[in-house]
C-alpha cells in the first residue's frame, strides 16, 4: 500500500493549493494564495509558468472557452493567458474586510463553486457560493468559518465538503441538474492532534483523498468514511491533491509554509513545494467552468 513520494518541484510556495490536470496540454494548474500566483507546471519538461494576478487567488478552473475563472480575494474573476489580464465578475463579501475567498471547483453541468474564510477563524463568517454559466452567483452554505476542499462522486449525486476550522469533511446529496444540496451531515472527523482538512479529490472509485494541514498526510477515504490508507509527506501543511498524468495516475500534492519560523523553515526545507506519487487508484478528470 506505500507509495514512493517524489519531489517535483520544490517550489516554496507559502500556500499552494488548488491543483487541477489540464489533459490536453499535459500540465498542471496550482496556485500560491498568498503570493498572487496563478502556476502551470510542465511535467515534461520541469518547467513552471508563473503569472501575478495582483491579489491573493483561493482557486481556479478551467473555462470551456479558454483561460480560468478565478476565486481572487473579493470576487469572481476570469484571467486570459494570452493577456495576463484579469477581468472582475462578480463581487464576494466585497465590503466585509474579515474574509476572503478560497478554494473552489467546476461541477459536471460546468458551474464553478468557492467559498469564503474567516480570516481570523473566530466565528462562522463565511459562505460557500455558485457561480453559474450565466455569471449568476447563489449563497449555497452558510455559517462556514473555512471554506476549503470539495468533490463529487463520481455518480454525481454526492458532494463532498469541508469547513477546515470544524475538523470535518461533510457530505451533501447533490442534484446535478439544478446544482442543489441536501441532506448535509459528517462522514469524516479529525481530532485535534491529527490536523486539520483541507483540500481533496476523489477518484474513479468513489474513494476521498484528503489532504490533513498540520498532519503531514493525504488520506485515503471510502464513502463510508472509512480511513483506507496514509500517505505520508516530508512536509507538514499539506494542502491540496489531484489526480493527472495521461493515465490519472499520479497523485500531485501541493503544501505551504505558511506562519513557520526561522527554525521550522530549516526543520521543514521542502515546505510549499509540490510531490507526486503513484499510489494506484485512477483520478477522475477535471471540469471545466463553462460561462
Amino acid at each position: 500500500m506505500a507509495a514512493e513520494v517524489e519531489l517535483l518541484l520544490d517550489a516554496h510556495a507559502e500556500v499552494g493549493e488548488g491543483p487541477i490536470w489540464h489533459p490536453e496540454d499535459g500540465t498542471l494548474l496550482w496556485v500560491d494564495i498568498n503570493g498572487h500566483a496563478v502556476h502551470r507546471y510542465h511535467p515534461d519538461s520541469g518547467r513552471d509558468e508563473s503569472f501575478d494576478v495582483g491579489a491573493p487567488v483561493g482557486s481556479a478552473a478551467y473555462r470551456a472557452s479558454g483561460g480560468l475563472v478565478l476565486a481572487m480575494a473579493k470576487g469572481f474573476a476570469f484571467f486570459d493567458f494570452t493577456r495576463g489580464r484579469v477581468q472582475p465578475l462578480a463581487p464576494i463579501e466585497a465590503d466585509d474586510p474579515t474574509t476572503l475567498m478560497n478554494d473552489g471547483k467546476a461541477d459536471s453541468r460546468g458551474r464553478f463553486w468557492a467559498g469564503t474564510l474567516v480570516l481570523d477563524s473566530s466565528q462562522p463568517g463565511g459562505s460557500l457560493y455558485r457561480l453559474d454559466v450565466d455569471c449568476r452567483v447563489t449563497r449555497m452554505v452558510e455559517g462556514v468559518i473555512c471554506s476549503n476542499g470539495l468533490g463529487w462522486s463520481p455518480d454525481d449525486r454526492q458532494m463532498y465538503y469541508v469547513d477546515s476550522m470544524i475538523r470535518r469533511l461533510d457530505v451533501f446529496d447533490f442534484e446535478a441538474a439544478g446544482g442543489t444540496l441536501a441532506n448535509r451531515r459528517p462522514l469524516v472527523e479529525l481530532p485535534a492532534d491529527l490536523g486539520v482538512p483541507d483540500g481533496l479529490t476523489v477518484d474513479a472509485d468513489g474513494f476521498v483523498w484528503l489532504a490533513v494541514w498540520g498532519g503531514w498526510c493525504v488520506r485515503r477515504y471510502s464513502p463510508r468514511g472509512e480511513l483506507e490508507r496514509e500517505i505520508r509527506l516530508p512536509v507538514s501543511q499539506v494542502s491540496s491533491c489531484t489526480f493527472g498524468g495521461p493515465d490519472l495516475r499520479d497523485l500531485y500534492i501541493t503544501s505551504a509554509w505558511e506562519d513557520f519560523t526561522p527554525e521550522r523553515h530549516a526543520r521543514e526545507p521542502h515546505a510549499g513545494a509540490l510531490f507526486r506519487c503513484r499510489p494506484g487508484p485512477q483520478g477522475l478528470p477535471a471540469n471545466e467552468y463553462r460561462g
